[in-house]
């Protein structure tokens, strides 16, 4: 599968930073085709926002209990290695297209951002461990890394 570029879910920078979490050899793997195939990586603010979030949050409250040095350290790795998608007016007003359009409700307003994010910056795949959440978002692509 030959991909341009693509949008890099949380739920995947997530596992590419933790070794230890089941999902991470399938993961790194995909990531590693996908590189080695010329693919461009991005990533969206919130995409470190809610790294962020699970990285310092505490392990008790099914985080991974990092200082802010950690989690420093992980997100300008990924900074470095991937190309960041601002939002501006144009997302804001893509996103507000999308709710309405979609009837998107509660927690799926954030699924619909990344899609916003994706259509102003013409990114049309994104990597993602949940491909049916991008499932009504016409012209996108959401691709498993156990499809790659």
């Amino acid at each position: 599968m030959a991909i341009a570029s693509c949008l890099v879910d949380t739920n995947i920078l997530l596992r590419m930073t933790r070794r230890s979490d089941p999902q991470h050899q399938i993961v790194d793997a995909a990531l590693a085709q996908l590189a080695g195939q010329g693919t461009v990586f991005h990533y969206a603010h919130q995409n470190i926002a809610e790294l962020w979030n699970a990285m310092t949050r505490p392990r008790d409250r099914n985080g991974f209990g990092l200082t802010v040095a950690d989690a420093e350290r992980e997100v300008r790795a990924i900074e470095a290695g991937m190309i960041f998608l601002p939002d501006n007016e144009a997302v804001y007003r893509q996103w507000r297209r999308i709710v309405v359009l979609h009837s998107v409700l509660g927690v799926q307003v954030h699924d619909a951002h990344l899609a916003a994010v994706m259509y102003v910056h013409r990114v049309s795949h994104i990597l993602t461990l949940n491909v049916t959440d991008f499932e009504r978002f016409s012209g996108l692509t959401a691709v498993h890394p156990n499809s790659v």
